[in-house]
């Protein structure tokens, strides 16, 4: 059994920032990517960033520059350093874990983000 559990949403002002965490816990395979999506009120998830167990990144366009995402394999943890957030950045963001290959997929169960004027 694989459990995700994430922290560090909340509310803080445009411009600002915040920093997420998501630890996994159970039967976690070595070949594994650990990552961060998120849904905006009344849209669909979408891809924020992810990375690999040997370091490969991927963002998304509109995070580029302002997101940065890192892990502690060592803690099979992921981090997401949000700078410049802006109204737009809200939504509620669910950690990811694609774990093993052919991998299988685990979510966590959200954390809230507002960004507010």
């Amino acid at each position: 059994q694989v459990q995700l559990a994430e922290s560090g949403g909340g509310v803080v002002q445009a411009g600002g920032s915040l920093r997420l965490s998501c630890t996994a816990s159970g039967s976690i395979f070595s070949i594994n990517t650990m990552g961060w999506y998120r849904q905006p009120p009344g849209t669909q998830r979408e891809l924020v960033a992810t990375i690999t167990n040997v370091g490969y990144k991927k963002y998304a366009d509109f995070v580029k520059g302002r997101f940065t995402i890192s892990r502690d394999n060592a803690k099979n943890t992921v981090y997401l350093q949000m700078n410049s957030l802006r109204l737009e950045d809200t939504a509620v963001y669910y950690c990811n874990l694609e774990n093993g290959w052919p991998p299988t997929t685990y979510w966590g169960q959200g954390t809230q983000v507002t960004v507010s004027s």
